[in-house]
Protein backbone atom coordinates (compact mmCIF):
# COMPACT_ATOMS: atom_id res chain seq x y z
CA UNK A 1 0.00 0.00 0.00
CA UNK A 2 1.51 3.35 -1.00
CA UNK A 3 2.43 5.84 1.69
CA UNK A 4 0.50 9.05 1.08
CA UNK A 5 0.40 12.36 2.92
CA UNK A 6 -2.39 11.21 5.23
CA UNK A 7 -0.40 8.20 6.38
CA UNK A 8 2.84 10.07 7.07
CA UNK A 9 1.74 13.18 8.93
CA UNK A 10 0.97 11.66 12.33
CA UNK A 11 4.16 9.66 12.75
CA UNK A 12 5.71 11.69 15.55
CA UNK A 13 2.72 12.46 17.77
CA UNK A 14 1.78 10.32 20.75
CA UNK A 15 -1.56 8.49 20.53
CA UNK A 16 -4.32 9.63 22.88
CA UNK A 17 -4.62 6.04 24.06
CA UNK A 18 -4.64 2.50 22.79
CA UNK A 19 -6.95 2.40 19.76
CA UNK A 20 -10.19 0.43 19.91
CA UNK A 21 -13.04 0.19 17.39
CA UNK A 22 -16.47 -1.19 18.24
CA UNK A 23 -18.60 -1.51 15.11
CA UNK A 24 -22.16 -2.41 16.05
CA UNK A 25 -23.60 -5.37 14.17
CA UNK A 26 -25.32 -3.22 11.52
CA UNK A 27 -21.97 -1.59 10.69
CA UNK A 28 -19.76 -4.66 11.07
CA UNK A 29 -18.61 -5.11 7.46
CA UNK A 30 -17.64 -1.43 7.15
CA UNK A 31 -15.83 -1.71 10.49
CA UNK A 32 -13.84 -4.72 9.24
CA UNK A 33 -12.64 -2.78 6.18
CA UNK A 34 -11.66 0.24 8.30
CA UNK A 35 -9.83 -2.01 10.75
CA UNK A 36 -7.84 -3.70 7.95
CA UNK A 37 -6.52 -0.34 6.69
CA UNK A 38 -5.41 0.62 10.19
CA UNK A 39 -3.69 -2.75 10.76
CA UNK A 40 -1.83 -2.46 7.42
CA UNK A 41 -0.70 1.13 8.00
CA UNK A 42 0.48 0.59 11.56
CA UNK A 43 2.28 -2.64 10.72
CA UNK A 44 4.48 -0.82 8.19
CA UNK A 45 4.74 2.56 9.93
CA UNK A 46 8.08 3.37 11.50
CA UNK A 47 8.28 5.62 14.56
CA UNK A 48 11.31 6.55 16.62
CA UNK A 49 9.22 6.35 19.81
CA UNK A 50 7.62 3.01 18.92
CA UNK A 51 9.27 1.24 21.88
CA UNK A 52 8.11 3.81 24.43
CA UNK A 53 5.30 3.16 26.89
CA UNK A 54 2.98 5.65 25.18
CA UNK A 55 3.03 3.48 22.04
CA UNK A 56 2.12 0.30 23.95
CA UNK A 57 -0.37 -1.72 21.90
CA UNK A 58 0.14 0.51 18.85
CA UNK A 59 0.61 -2.40 16.43
CA UNK A 60 -2.05 -5.09 16.71
CA UNK A 61 -3.56 -7.83 14.60
CA UNK A 62 -6.93 -6.15 15.06
CA UNK A 63 -8.27 -3.01 16.72
CA UNK A 64 -11.83 -4.32 16.79
CA UNK A 65 -13.37 -4.94 20.19
CA UNK A 66 -16.29 -7.36 20.21
CA UNK A 67 -19.51 -6.09 21.76
CA UNK A 68 -22.64 -8.22 21.73
CA UNK A 69 -26.21 -7.01 22.18
CA UNK A 70 -28.23 -10.16 22.96
CA UNK A 71 -32.03 -9.93 23.13
CA UNK A 72 -34.57 -11.58 25.35
CA UNK A 73 -37.76 -13.13 23.98
CA UNK A 74 -39.68 -10.01 25.01
CA UNK A 75 -37.55 -7.88 22.66
CA UNK A 76 -35.56 -6.30 25.50
CA UNK A 77 -31.76 -6.30 25.20
CA UNK A 78 -28.47 -5.65 26.94
CA UNK A 79 -24.93 -4.89 25.74
CA UNK A 80 -21.91 -6.98 26.74
CA UNK A 81 -18.31 -5.95 25.97
CA UNK A 82 -16.03 -8.98 25.91
CA UNK A 83 -12.67 -7.38 26.68
CA UNK A 84 -11.20 -4.52 28.68
CA UNK A 85 -11.70 -0.98 27.39
CA UNK A 86 -10.01 0.80 30.29
CA UNK A 87 -7.94 3.74 28.99
CA UNK A 88 -8.83 2.96 25.35
CA UNK A 89 -9.43 5.66 22.74
CA UNK A 90 -12.72 4.17 21.64
CA UNK A 91 -14.49 4.64 18.30
CA UNK A 92 -18.06 3.32 18.04
CA UNK A 93 -19.49 2.82 14.54
CA UNK A 94 -23.24 2.54 13.95
CA UNK A 95 -25.46 2.38 10.85
CA UNK A 96 -28.94 3.34 12.03
CA UNK A 97 -30.41 2.55 8.58
CA UNK A 98 -29.52 -1.15 8.43
CA UNK A 99 -33.00 -2.64 8.24
CA UNK A 100 -31.65 -6.06 7.14
CA UNK A 101 -31.02 -7.11 10.76
CA UNK A 102 -33.85 -8.82 12.59
CA UNK A 103 -34.68 -9.99 16.10
CA UNK A 104 -37.44 -12.08 17.64
CA UNK A 105 -40.14 -10.50 19.81
CA UNK A 106 -42.77 -12.84 21.26
CA UNK A 107 -42.08 -15.29 18.45
CA UNK A 108 -42.48 -12.63 15.72
CA UNK A 109 -39.62 -11.48 13.49
CA UNK A 110 -38.99 -7.75 13.76
CA UNK A 111 -36.67 -5.72 11.50
CA UNK A 112 -34.40 -3.29 13.30
CA UNK A 113 -35.42 0.34 12.98
CA UNK A 114 -33.23 3.43 13.50
CA UNK A 115 -34.66 3.59 17.03
CA UNK A 116 -33.41 0.05 17.73
CA UNK A 117 -29.90 0.81 16.42
CA UNK A 118 -29.70 4.04 18.43
CA UNK A 119 -30.82 2.24 21.58
CA UNK A 120 -28.14 -0.43 21.01
CA UNK A 121 -25.53 2.34 20.67
CA UNK A 122 -26.55 3.72 24.05
CA UNK A 123 -26.40 0.22 25.54
CA UNK A 124 -22.78 -0.19 24.36
CA UNK A 125 -21.84 3.23 25.76
CA UNK A 126 -23.47 2.22 29.05
CA UNK A 127 -21.51 -1.06 29.05
CA UNK A 128 -18.25 0.90 28.63
CA UNK A 129 -19.19 2.50 31.95
CA UNK A 130 -16.95 5.54 31.66
CA UNK A 131 -13.76 3.44 31.63
CA UNK A 132 -12.58 4.49 28.15
CA UNK A 133 -10.06 7.30 27.71
CA UNK A 134 -12.29 8.96 25.13
CA UNK A 135 -15.41 7.97 23.17
CA UNK A 136 -16.02 9.03 19.58
CA UNK A 137 -19.23 7.99 17.84
CA UNK A 138 -19.04 7.58 14.05
CA UNK A 139 -22.65 7.69 12.89
CA UNK A 140 -22.59 8.20 9.10
CA UNK A 141 -26.35 8.71 8.79
CA UNK A 142 -27.16 11.03 11.68
CA UNK A 143 -30.04 9.59 13.70
CA UNK A 144 -33.29 11.56 13.20
CA UNK A 145 -31.36 14.15 11.15
CA UNK A 146 -34.44 15.02 9.10
CA UNK A 147 -36.24 16.07 12.30
CA UNK A 148 -33.76 18.89 12.93
CA UNK A 149 -35.95 21.97 13.36
CA UNK A 150 -39.24 22.85 14.94
CA UNK A 151 -41.90 24.58 12.85
CA UNK A 152 -45.04 23.61 14.81
CA UNK A 153 -45.53 21.94 18.19
CA UNK A 154 -43.32 18.95 17.42
CA UNK A 155 -40.37 17.02 18.80
CA UNK A 156 -36.73 17.91 18.12
CA UNK A 157 -35.44 14.35 17.95
CA UNK A 158 -31.97 14.93 16.50
CA UNK A 159 -31.00 17.60 19.04
CA UNK A 160 -32.32 15.42 21.87
CA UNK A 161 -30.27 12.45 20.67
CA UNK A 162 -27.06 14.50 20.44
CA UNK A 163 -27.54 15.88 23.95
CA UNK A 164 -28.27 12.38 25.25
CA UNK A 165 -25.03 11.00 23.76
CA UNK A 166 -22.97 13.85 25.19
CA UNK A 167 -24.55 13.39 28.63
CA UNK A 168 -23.55 9.71 28.47
CA UNK A 169 -19.89 10.68 28.04
CA UNK A 170 -19.40 10.84 24.26
CA UNK A 171 -16.65 13.36 23.42
CA UNK A 172 -16.94 13.59 19.63
CA UNK A 173 -19.62 12.78 17.07
CA UNK A 174 -18.62 12.30 13.44
CA UNK A 175 -21.33 12.12 10.81
CA UNK A 176 -21.47 12.41 7.04
CA UNK A 177 -23.44 15.01 5.10
CA UNK A 178 -25.76 16.00 7.94
CA UNK A 179 -29.17 17.07 6.68
CA UNK A 180 -28.63 20.40 8.46
CA UNK A 181 -25.27 20.86 10.21
CA UNK A 182 -26.77 23.59 12.41
CA UNK A 183 -28.15 20.81 14.60
CA UNK A 184 -24.72 20.84 16.29
CA UNK A 185 -25.89 24.04 18.04
CA UNK A 186 -27.57 21.68 20.51
CA UNK A 187 -24.14 20.53 21.80
CA UNK A 188 -21.95 23.66 21.44
CA UNK A 189 -19.23 22.48 23.86
CA UNK A 190 -18.56 19.12 22.21
CA UNK A 191 -16.96 17.92 18.99
CA UNK A 192 -19.27 17.50 16.01
CA UNK A 193 -17.97 17.03 12.47
CA UNK A 194 -20.07 16.58 9.36
CA UNK A 195 -17.94 15.15 6.55
CA UNK A 196 -18.66 15.68 2.84
CA UNK A 197 -17.68 12.80 0.52
CA UNK A 198 -17.29 15.07 -2.54
CA UNK A 199 -13.82 13.73 -3.39
CA UNK A 200 -14.99 10.10 -3.30
CA UNK A 201 -17.94 10.87 -5.60
CA UNK A 202 -15.74 12.56 -8.19
CA UNK A 203 -13.07 9.86 -7.92
CA UNK A 204 -15.67 7.11 -8.58
CA UNK A 205 -17.27 9.03 -11.46
CA UNK A 206 -13.96 9.78 -13.20
CA UNK A 207 -12.84 6.18 -12.73
CA UNK A 208 -16.01 4.73 -14.31
CA UNK A 209 -16.82 7.29 -17.03
CA UNK A 210 -13.94 8.08 -19.40
CA UNK A 211 -15.41 10.61 -21.86
CA UNK A 212 -16.43 13.48 -19.58
CA UNK A 213 -15.61 17.07 -20.54
CA UNK A 214 -15.09 18.90 -17.29
CA UNK A 215 -15.86 22.46 -18.35
CA UNK A 216 -18.81 24.86 -18.16
CA UNK A 217 -19.71 24.33 -21.84
CA UNK A 218 -20.30 20.60 -21.41
CA UNK A 219 -21.28 20.02 -17.78
CA UNK A 220 -23.40 21.52 -15.02
CA UNK A 221 -24.16 20.82 -11.34
CA UNK A 222 -27.77 20.74 -10.13
CA UNK A 223 -29.22 20.99 -6.63
CA UNK A 224 -32.65 19.31 -6.51
CA UNK A 225 -33.84 21.72 -3.78
CA UNK A 226 -32.82 24.89 -1.98
CA UNK A 227 -31.57 22.95 1.07
CA UNK A 228 -28.76 21.29 -0.90
CA UNK A 229 -27.32 24.45 -2.47
CA UNK A 230 -24.10 24.30 -0.44
CA UNK A 231 -23.12 20.87 -1.79
CA UNK A 232 -23.82 21.87 -5.40
CA UNK A 233 -21.91 25.15 -5.08
CA UNK A 234 -18.86 23.33 -3.65
CA UNK A 235 -18.72 20.77 -6.49
CA UNK A 236 -19.40 23.45 -9.13
CA UNK A 237 -16.61 25.67 -7.79
CA UNK A 238 -14.17 22.76 -7.57
CA UNK A 239 -14.81 21.81 -11.21
CA UNK A 240 -15.31 25.33 -12.58
CA UNK A 241 -18.91 24.63 -13.66
CA UNK A 242 -22.20 26.51 -13.62
CA UNK A 243 -24.93 25.37 -11.28
CA UNK A 244 -28.70 25.33 -11.31
CA UNK A 245 -31.38 24.66 -8.73
CA UNK A 246 -34.90 23.32 -8.47
CA UNK A 247 -37.31 24.43 -5.83
CA UNK A 248 -40.29 22.39 -4.75
CA UNK A 249 -43.69 24.04 -5.15
CA UNK A 250 -45.89 22.40 -2.52
CA UNK A 251 -49.61 22.29 -1.83
CA UNK A 252 -49.79 23.63 1.72
CA UNK A 253 -53.55 23.04 1.92
CA UNK A 254 -53.09 19.24 2.15
CA UNK A 255 -50.99 16.74 4.07
CA UNK A 256 -50.21 13.36 2.49
CA UNK A 257 -48.05 10.78 4.32
CA UNK A 258 -47.09 13.39 6.90
CA UNK A 259 -45.98 16.15 4.50
CA UNK A 260 -47.33 18.68 2.02
CA UNK A 261 -47.36 17.12 -1.46
CA UNK A 262 -45.08 18.56 -4.16
CA UNK A 263 -47.05 20.17 -7.00
CA UNK A 264 -44.10 20.89 -9.31
CA UNK A 265 -40.31 21.27 -9.47
CA UNK A 266 -39.44 24.75 -10.75
CA UNK A 267 -35.98 25.26 -12.30
CA UNK A 268 -33.65 28.22 -11.74
CA UNK A 269 -30.50 28.29 -13.86
CA UNK A 270 -28.95 28.67 -17.30
CA UNK A 271 -29.57 26.58 -20.41
CA UNK A 272 -28.89 22.85 -19.86
CA UNK A 273 -29.26 21.67 -23.46
CA UNK A 274 -26.61 19.15 -24.52
CA UNK A 275 -24.75 19.26 -21.19
CA UNK A 276 -24.00 16.41 -18.80
CA UNK A 277 -25.67 16.94 -15.40
CA UNK A 278 -24.45 16.13 -11.89
CA UNK A 279 -27.40 16.14 -9.49
CA UNK A 280 -26.15 16.16 -5.90
CA UNK A 281 -28.16 15.63 -2.72
CA UNK A 282 -27.70 14.13 0.74
CA UNK A 283 -29.99 11.13 0.30
CA UNK A 284 -32.27 9.13 -1.94
CA UNK A 285 -35.27 8.09 0.16
CA UNK A 286 -38.06 6.89 -2.13
CA UNK A 287 -36.29 8.46 -5.13
CA UNK A 288 -39.43 10.15 -6.50
CA UNK A 289 -38.01 13.68 -6.27
CA UNK A 290 -34.69 12.67 -7.85
CA UNK A 291 -36.38 11.02 -10.84
CA UNK A 292 -38.76 13.98 -11.26
CA UNK A 293 -35.81 16.39 -11.32
CA UNK A 294 -33.94 14.18 -13.82
CA UNK A 295 -37.08 13.98 -15.99
CA UNK A 296 -37.42 17.79 -15.91
CA UNK A 297 -33.78 18.15 -17.01
CA UNK A 298 -34.28 15.65 -19.82
CA UNK A 299 -37.32 17.63 -20.98
CA UNK A 300 -34.96 20.61 -21.23
CA UNK A 301 -32.70 18.46 -23.49
CA UNK A 302 -29.94 17.72 -20.98
CA UNK A 303 -27.43 15.03 -22.01
CA UNK A 304 -26.36 12.34 -19.49
CA UNK A 305 -27.47 12.60 -15.87
CA UNK A 306 -25.26 11.45 -12.98
CA UNK A 307 -26.74 11.36 -9.49
CA UNK A 308 -24.54 11.82 -6.39
CA UNK A 309 -26.12 11.08 -3.01
CA UNK A 310 -24.35 10.15 0.20
CA UNK A 311 -27.10 7.83 1.42
CA UNK A 312 -28.98 5.55 -0.97
CA UNK A 313 -31.90 4.37 1.15
CA UNK A 314 -34.19 3.35 -1.77
CA UNK A 315 -37.14 3.03 0.61
CA UNK A 316 -39.54 2.22 -2.25
CA UNK A 317 -37.29 -0.33 -3.96
CA UNK A 318 -35.13 -0.16 -7.09
CA UNK A 319 -37.75 -0.65 -9.81
CA UNK A 320 -38.36 3.03 -10.52
CA UNK A 321 -34.61 3.55 -11.01
CA UNK A 322 -34.47 0.50 -13.30
CA UNK A 323 -37.25 2.09 -15.34
CA UNK A 324 -35.58 5.51 -15.41
CA UNK A 325 -32.32 3.90 -16.55
CA UNK A 326 -34.06 1.96 -19.33
CA UNK A 327 -35.76 5.15 -20.53
CA UNK A 328 -32.40 6.97 -20.57
CA UNK A 329 -33.47 9.46 -17.90
CA UNK A 330 -30.62 8.52 -15.53
CA UNK A 331 -27.15 7.33 -16.61
CA UNK A 332 -25.49 6.49 -13.28
CA UNK A 333 -26.35 6.71 -9.59
CA UNK A 334 -23.46 7.02 -7.10
CA UNK A 335 -24.04 6.41 -3.38
CA UNK A 336 -21.71 5.39 -0.56
CA UNK A 337 -21.35 2.26 1.55
CA UNK A 338 -22.03 4.30 4.71
CA UNK A 339 -25.49 2.73 4.94
CA UNK A 340 -26.69 -0.79 4.21
CA UNK A 341 -26.67 -1.72 0.53
CA UNK A 342 -28.73 -4.64 -0.75
CA UNK A 343 -26.97 -7.24 -2.93
CA UNK A 344 -29.49 -6.36 -5.68
CA UNK A 345 -28.38 -2.70 -5.64
CA UNK A 346 -24.70 -3.60 -5.99
CA UNK A 347 -25.48 -5.65 -9.12
CA UNK A 348 -27.35 -2.89 -10.97
CA UNK A 349 -25.74 -1.58 -14.18
CA UNK A 350 -26.71 1.98 -13.30
CA UNK A 351 -25.13 1.86 -9.83
CA UNK A 352 -21.61 2.93 -8.77
CA UNK A 353 -20.55 2.21 -5.18
CA UNK A 354 -18.32 4.76 -3.43
CA UNK A 355 -16.30 3.04 -0.70
CA UNK A 356 -15.64 5.35 2.29
CA UNK A 357 -13.81 2.81 4.50
CA UNK A 358 -10.32 4.18 3.76
CA UNK A 359 -11.48 7.74 4.45
CA UNK A 360 -12.95 6.72 7.82
CA UNK A 361 -9.69 4.90 8.64
CA UNK A 362 -7.75 8.13 7.91
CA UNK A 363 -10.06 10.05 10.25
CA UNK A 364 -9.75 7.48 13.06
CA UNK A 365 -5.95 7.21 12.67
CA UNK A 366 -5.53 10.99 12.72
CA UNK A 367 -7.83 11.58 15.69
CA UNK A 368 -6.12 8.83 17.67
CA UNK A 369 -2.91 10.85 17.31
CA UNK A 370 -4.73 14.08 18.27
CA UNK A 371 -3.82 15.69 14.96
CA UNK A 372 -6.06 18.13 13.06
CA UNK A 373 -8.38 16.57 10.47
CA UNK A 374 -9.13 19.89 8.77
CA UNK A 375 -7.38 18.91 5.52
CA UNK A 376 -9.36 15.65 5.47
CA UNK A 377 -12.58 17.64 5.79
CA UNK A 378 -11.61 19.98 2.94
CA UNK A 379 -10.33 17.86 0.04
CA UNK A 380 -9.91 20.72 -2.48
CA UNK A 381 -6.26 19.90 -3.24
CA UNK A 382 -7.03 16.24 -3.84
CA UNK A 383 -9.96 17.12 -6.10
CA UNK A 384 -7.81 19.49 -8.17
CA UNK A 385 -5.10 16.81 -8.56
CA UNK A 386 -7.74 14.23 -9.50
CA UNK A 387 -9.27 16.47 -12.18
CA UNK A 388 -5.85 17.43 -13.60
CA UNK A 389 -4.85 13.76 -13.83
CA UNK A 390 -8.15 12.84 -15.53
CA UNK A 391 -7.80 15.62 -18.10
CA UNK A 392 -4.21 14.67 -18.93
CA UNK A 393 -5.13 10.98 -19.33
CA UNK A 394 -8.22 11.59 -21.46
CA UNK A 395 -7.09 14.38 -23.80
Amino acid sequence: MSTSKEEVRNLETIPVGSLGIIPLEGCYHLGEKVNQYLVDWRTTRENEHADSLSFSGYKKDTYMIKADVPRFGSGEAKAVINESVRGVDLFLMVDVCNYSLTYSIFGQTNHMSPDDHYQDLKRVIAAVGGKARRITVIMPFLYESRQHKRSTRESLDCALALQELVNMGVDNIITFDAHDPRVQNSIPLNGFETVQPAYQFLKALLKNVKDLKLDADHMMVISPDEGGMGRAIYIANMLGLDMGMFYKRRDYTRIVNGKNPIVAHEFLGTNVEGKDMIIIDDMIASGDSMIEVATELKARKANRIFVFTTFGLFTSGLEKFDEAYEKGIITKVLTTNLVYQTPELLERDWYINCDLSKYIAYIIDTLNHDVSISDLLNPSDRIQNLVARYKSENN
